[in-house]
């Protein structure tokens, strides 16, 4: 996925700018890159951070930052920031995006008379793509406007000009931009668990393909927002950091009111709740309220070392860094009924390992509850997984047993209760040995996050999502 953070300060930004990209680190972790812009001239630095955090990377770089004005970006895919000078002037962007037409835009554009010069593995670089479509238009807001038209997929972007920046949501909303503000600055983000520490508060949330301007003083809008909005639920489930809140309401609150409404109803007998560190453990704690049973700590995650476990890019190492980081307390564990709370089954090999792990640490039984609905279709708007193919779903390979094929019946076994829905979970449940296996339903989680169902993107659960 990605993260990405813009400040404008009255005085000397780096600061500002070096932590609140920090802050969108558990956004991705293969990329980081910051911009600033004094007297017209931009200064850049990009770093591999596959095997780094951000912070050591970038901390040597500080002082070479001069400038009021900057941008940076956690990404999971590209280098940047792209610092570009087009007809409209100098400027450097960051996005968060996906392009899923990013072959034909790059044989219409070369046609054109464009050029590419951000090349990796003879893959154009998505950023320096969505500045070439924003280069054709006559000014900053034809040309994001352009992007808004022609990229299937999403994008979110950010770019710093020499006293300003213009924070461009996408079209539909799926990932944010919130806008923060303090007496000398204003700051726009991913995620806003970037703005406390560094003094800010949650002053705007840009809306669908609004396009709004900040500079260290003052925010205008240059593009009302649209009325469709397809906002990511998995930022709530999974992507989000706990105290970061989307649309005015809070992650670990949604988490909570999920895991309360899923407990309340579950007549599981167990001794007690526990996590699947870190995204399980605002569900468990909901849980733990709504079945009435204690919250502990069975499994801990040993945070000094280990990044999270999604990033590295085989599966094989993917698995072995999920194991490593996560250390069972079997004295809690011996003899005990345990439902475990976790944010989502994927593939399901990794909780599959981890459910042989926990029955070999002695408990007796081994439930788990998962906070979202069994994903069904891959995601085609963002960057949510590794995937190349729906067969990497557990949930497909599991219908294609069923049914022979593993697009049969696709509406029934995203349907909460449907006999096939049933088939499915209980097929998941005896591949990966537990007691009991339960997911959210799409219904809860909506009420959870507490907007309108048909302005939440809850594709992956049942295909409904749009372009």
């Amino acid at each position: 996925m990605g993260g990405f953070f813009g400040v404008a300060k009255q005085s000397r930004c780096v600061n500002e700018l070096f932590y609140g990209v920090d802050y969108n680190s558990h956004m991705g972790t293969k990329r980081a890159g910051m911009a600033t812009c004094h007297d017209g001239i931009f200064n850049r630095s990009i770093h591999n951070i596959e095997n780094s955090y951000f912070r050591t990377k970038f901390e040597s770089d500080l002082d070479e930052f001069d400038g009021k004005c900057g941008i940076g970006v956690i990404s999971d895919t590209d280098a940047q920031p792209i610092i570009v000078n087009c007809h409209l002037g100098k400027f450097a962007i960051v996005t968060v995006a996906r392009i899923n037409n990013i072959k034909e835009l790059e044989k219409e554009l070369l046609a054109k008379g464009h050029h590419f010069c951000e090349h990796s593995y003879d893959i154009i670089n998505p950023t320096e793509m969505i500045a070439a479509l924003i280069s054709e238009g006559s000014d900053f807001v034809s040309g994001i406007e352009n992007v808004y038209r022609r990229v299937k997929g999403s994008c979110s972007m950010l770019l710093l000009l020499e006293n300003r920046i213009i924070a461009a949501r996408d079209r539909l909303g799926r990932t944010p931009i919130i806008i923060g503000k303090k007496d000398d600055a204003y700051a726009a983000t991913s995620e806003t668990c970037a703005f406390p520490n560094l003094g800010f508060h949650i002053e705007y949330n840009v809306g669908p393909g609004e396009i709004v301007e900040f500079s260290a003083d003052s925010m205008r809008q240059l593009k009302a927002p649209e009325k469709e909005m397809q906002i990511c639920a998995f930022l709530w489930t999974y992507y989000g950091y706990p105290v970061c809140e989307y649309e005015g309401r809070n992650v670990d609150e949604m988490r909570y009111a999920s895991g309360c409404a899923m407990g309340e109803e579950d007549a599981t007998d167990a001794d007690f709740i526990s996590a699947i560190p870190d995204s399980g453990i605002g569900m468990a704690l909901g849980y733990a309220e709504g079945k009435k049973v204690p919250y502990k700590r069975a499994i801990v995650k040993y945070t000094p070392t280990w990044p999270r476990s999604f990033t590295p890019s085989t599966q094989e190492r993917r698995e072995l860094v999920a194991k490593m980081k996560l250390i069972p307390n079997k004295a809690l564990m011996r003899g005990r009924k345990i439902i475990f709370c976790d944010d989502s089954i994927v593939r399901g090999t990794q909780l599959r390992d981890n459910v042989s792990d926990l029955f070999e640490c002695g408990a007796k039984e081994v439930h788990m509850r998962i906070s979202c609905p069994p994903l069904i279709y891959p995601c085609k708007y963002l960057n949510f997984t590794a995937s190349k193919s729906e067969m990497e779903l557990i949930t497909r390979r599991v219908i294609a047993e069923l049914e022979g094929s593993p697009d049969a019946h696709l509406d029934e076994y995203a349907t909460t209760g449907s006999p096939r829905y049933e088939a499915m979970v209980e097929r998941i449940r005896e591949q990966l040995k537990i007691s009991s296996l339960k997911f959210s339903s799409i219904e809860n989680v909506i009420k959870a996050i507490g907007l309108p169902k048909c302005k939440v993107c809850t594709h992956c659960f049942d295909g409904s999502s749009y372009d």
